[in-house]
């Protein structure tokens, strides 16, 4: 499972290099290897894969690798410096972690065997899959802004009037805030991976005392997530309200958020977000630049704060309150910066309850309730995109209707996933009286009246402890003359 894994993954990076290349753009294996040189874009991400490698390590290994790590990095920091490098294009700090990963995999290679070469390659593998999952991302954007020339936008925006168009409401929350809000969620909504990892830690936290992954844990549903969720933005292209209704990234030029970026007004139907809301007319495809992604049905990074929620479930409670806290976050950011509608979260929520479910189901082995949680969690998004796509007019028409409807559908697979997973869990659990062969099956049952230690049958109630021989004992005597 594990090669066929590998060769999967391998060959998905190749094709994606070869399309990056075609569009002029560096491929997610291009990427990687130049930040082991250059200033990283995505230092955190790598520290962050770091930590999910040294998971496979002792307690002395780990310390040697953060060390070298610090290191290495503190070492190319003085070289680019040097050199006179441009040490503002990226983090200062990263190159060393991908150094120690890449290193932990050479030794496992050269100086481990069996099962201990196995688990340390799974955990270097882990790691380098978080760091290129995100370069990866970037490439499937870059895909969807040339291979999609218009957008969706006008449906979902119509639909969206279902649940009171609340993408507009936290944009004027979120623009009253000013820059101290602004940069506070943008934070939250960057370092979501970071947030992934610290749970993913704590699962993976008996890892290098037992020698073995756990079946089930957060990096595979994140991971999963990450290779569905692209192959939706392909299907359903849609740019978000920042752009389709609004100034673009400019409306948020005075927070200096990020660089600044090719204006996209030109392309918007009007400016219009987040003040006034868009008005209900006959939605169709409009076309939009080849630069900015279709990455908003279904919101993944709601998709990522649900799955990160899910699984914080069985953390201690420091954990559980920091899962409540990124989601709830992370759904105000992705509304408040006019990054999604309201409509692509609900369609993120039902996508991350049925891949959850799905890889669920299949470690235990599919089952009839995880046959029918996953077959019910999917039709629900299929008719979501459809309502979606072909009837946005009624549901904008009708909203006391439509938006009651597409919670309650959204909160139907929840239920079911909460209950299925549930009974799966009691089944699952060890018996808390296990039963005990040196225990007698049938016990004699309680008699109030009867003394509870009785004598043995034919036997002397208080036994002489030297009774002597017997009548018929020959005494230990010299023997006798017999009579003449």
């Amino acid at each position: 499972m594990w090669a066929t894994a590998g060769v999967t993954v391998l060959g998905f990076l190749g094709a994606l290099e070869i399309a990056a290349h075609r569009y002029g753009m560096h491929g997610p294996v291009t990427g990687l290897a130049r930040e082991a040189v250059l200033p990283p874009k995505s230092g955190f991400a790598l520290y962050a894969g770091l930590a999910l490698t040294m998971v496979v390590l002792t307690r002395r290994q780990r310390l040697v690798a953060a060390a070298a790590a610090a290191g290495v990095d503190v070492v190319l920091f003085l070289v680019r410096w040097a050199a006179g490098a441009d040490l503002s294009d990226g983090h200062p700090f990263g190159s060393g972690a991908l150094w120690v990963m890449l290193g932990c995999a050479a030794v496992a290679v050269r100086r481990r065997t069996g099962p201990d070469r196995a688990l340390m390659l799974k955990g270097v593998g882990l790691g380098l899959l978080l760091v290129a999952g995100r370069k990866t991302g970037d490439t499937w954007l870059l895909i969807t802004a040339k291979t999609r020339p218009t957008v969706l936008d006008p449906y979902v925006a119509t639909a969206d009037h279902a649940l009171g168009s609340p993408s507009w409401l936290m944009g004027r929350l979120l623009t009253a805030s000013g820059t101290i809000g602004a940069h506070a969620l943008n934070y939250v909504y960057a370092q979501l991976a970071v947030a992934a990892v610290v749970v993913a830690l704590y699962q993976l936290r008996h890892v290098a005392a037992e020698r073995r992954f756990p079946r089930h844990h957060l990096v595979r549903t994140f991971l999963v997530i990450g290779m569905l969720g692209p192959a939706v933005y392909m299907i359903f292209p849609v740019v978000g309200p920042l752009y389709a209704y609004g100034a673009g990234n400019e409306h948020w030029a005075s927070a200096q958020l990020w660089p600044p970026s090719p204006p996209t007004l030109p392309w918007a139907v009007a400016d219009l977000w987040p003040d006034v809301p868009t008005p209900v007319g006959s939605p169709h495809p409009i076309p939009f630049d080849g630069i900015t992604p279709r990455n908003c049905m279904p919101s993944l990074h709601t998709a990522w704060a649900t799955a990160i929620f899910i699984h914080s479930r069985r953390a201690p409670r420091v954990l559980r309150w920091a899962g409540t806290f990124w989601l709830i976050a992370t759904l105000c950011a992705t509304l408040g910066f006019g990054y999604h509608y309201g409509a692509d979260l609900v369609a993120g929520v039902v996508f991350t309850v049925t891949i959850e479910a799905a890889l669920r189901a299949h470690d235990r082995g599919w089952d009839r309730p995880g046959l029918r949680l996953v077959a019910s969690g999917t039709a629900v998004f299929a008719a979501l995109l459809a309502s979606y796509r072909f009837l946005p007019v009624p549901m904008a028409e009708h909203p006391w209707v439509a938006g009651p409807l597409l919670l309650l559908a959204m909160a139907s697979v929840i239920v079911g996933y909460v209950r299925t997973t549930a009974r799966w869990d009691r089944r699952s659990a060890p018996d808390p009286n296990p039963p005990n062969p040196d225990r007698d099956p049938n016990p004699d049952p309680p008699n109030r009246d009867r003394d509870p230690n009785p004598d043995p049958p034919n036997q002397d109630p208080n036994p002489d402890p030297d009774p002597g021989p017997g009548p018929d004992a020959t005494p230990d005597a010299e023997p006798q003359p017999e009579p003449v």
